[in-house]
């Protein structure tokens, strides 16, 4: 870490009136949106107002005021230190959990209301152990996941049912799209009868809401333990062509709490389902990536829709473009020194992911759709492009969300014309909107 360079004496820390401008414009945006669940009124209020752009905006002024950082804002009692270079993101994501424990107090207080045992939020062995479940589960760091052709089977179900409710209203919408989404998700996780078991989806989205309060709501414990009573249930089957399948064969200990990490992975296929619909709408707008992805699908035929690299470039790309992961958190387990000053014990590091994807005062690229960033090895200088965090705490689930993404993608495009039903949202050669709202997004279907 740059900490051993360190100069003596504190880190540089915003004005009163700065620290309220970036509360006001970059947290309170951030966190009214939902950070464990979105609410979609405030999300369409994101777009019609650019909000994300606005906190773009504000961070780049207080980078040019303060210089690269890290920045301590002045809020009485705690201390709050704000991320604004490239360098640093990578200091904090690649040394956790120690000094910078994902497992802050803001996301311990919010996810303890729905899956108190995850990995996330774990400490020491427990943590380790549990991560160690996670990533042979879910097969991380592998483009394909061993039940590949099973998933993407399902998919292709999933998706030929949805079609058909969108030729039957004339429009492909949210509402039609996450069900088919949840139904794809249930019987991936838990197997064919999980399908149709939308109380399960109901209650976890039940426990999510409350956890966007935090410490400000109290758990409703109850309904978590009928959760997961529900779920274990599910989990028992053991049902074969699912993860729960994997799962069973899978080694525990009596720390790894298995029922908790697959609430967890619920709770990431959620964004992973708005990054593919927004990714619809880029290649509805885009011709020429739609041709490109028209061609990769009939190059790979049905029985290669495992692996579309194009079109888990464009979800990677819609997740750069607008990070369901907005705020990555961590918290310092002990002092650390930079080359700017020393940093407290039990500091919140706040990362503001749009920021790093959305700089448009060092990307060439931050604000059109290029998803070549993620297929011709990316990243020009180590820019921390992060739609899944990065470093040991990535999420596990990075390669398995996008591959189901993507075959999701690839069925909704096979063979027909998709066109959005607003074009002026999102228009070729213009500069996309900081927020794309994707509960509002629909689409023309044409065979």
């Amino acid at each position: 870490m740059s900490a051993d360079i360190a100069e003596p004496g504190p880190l540089p820390r915003a004005s009163l009136r700065d620290t309220m401008a970036a509360v006001a414009e970059i947290v309170l945006p951030t966190i009214s949106k939902g950070v464990i669940i979105r609410r979609p009124k405030v999300v369409g209020l994101a777009e019609r107002l650019g909000l994300d752009g606005r906190a773009v905006r504000r961070m780049q002024r207080l980078r040019a005021k303060y210089g690269p950082g890290p920045l301590m804002l002045a809020i009485p009692g705690r201390h709050q230190a704000i991320i604004l270079s490239p360098e640093d993101v990578h200091t904090v994501l690649d040394n956790a959990p120690e000094p910078f424990s994902p497992a802050s107090a803001e996301k311990r207080a919010a996810l303890a209301h729905l899956e108190p045992h995850a990995s996330l939020i774990s400490h020491g062995p427990k943590r380790a152990d549990r991560r160690r479940f996670n990533e042979q589960v879910l097969d991380s760091g592998c483009p394909v996941h061993r039940m590949g052709e099973r998933f993407v089977a399902v998919v292709g179900e999933e998706a030929e049912d949805l079609l058909k409710t969108a030729h039957s209203r004339g429009e492909l919408a949210w509402d039609d799209f996450t069900a088919s989404w949840h139904n794809m998700v249930r019987r991936v996780v838990l197997g064919d009868a999980a399908r149709d078991d939308e109380d399960l989806t109901d209650m976890l989205a039940r426990l999510r809401a409350a956890g966007n309060w935090a410490f400000l709501r109290p758990q409703r414990k109850g309904l978590r333990d009928r959760f997961y009573e529900r779920l274990e249930a599910h989990l028992a089957r053991a049902e074969p062509g699912s993860l729960a399948a994997v799962i069973a064969a899978t080694p525990r200990t009596a720390d790894t709490a298995p029922a908790h990490q697959v609430a967890h992975w619920f709770f990431a296929f959620d964004p992973g389902g708005m990054a593919t619909f927004r990714a619809l709408a880029l290649l509805a707008s885009h011709p020429e990536q739609a041709g490109r992805a028209r061609r990769e699908i009939g190059d790979a035929g049905t029985e290669g829709r495992r692996d579309l690299p194009f079109l888990r470039a464009c979800i990677l790309e819609s997740l750069r473009l607008w990070p369901t992961t907005p705020a990555v958190l961590r918290e310092t387990t002990r002092e650390t020194r930079w080359n700017t000053g020393t940093m407290p014990k039990n500091t919140s590091v706040f990362i503001f992911a749009p920021f790093f994807h959305r700089d448009d005062e060092n990307l060439p690229y931050a604000h059109r759709f290029s998803p070549d960033l993620w297929t011709e090895g990316v990243r020009q200088g180590g820019w921390p492009l992060i739609p899944f965090s990065g470093g040991p705490a990535i999420c596990p689930a990075r390669d398995l969300v996008p591959m189901l993404g993507g075959a999701m993608l690839a069925a909704l495009l096979d063979g027909r014309q998709v066109a959005l039903k607003e074009p002026g949202r999102i228009a070729p050669g213009a500069p996309l909107p900081g927020t794309l709202d994707n509960y509002t997004l629909r689409f023309d279907l044409r065979d």
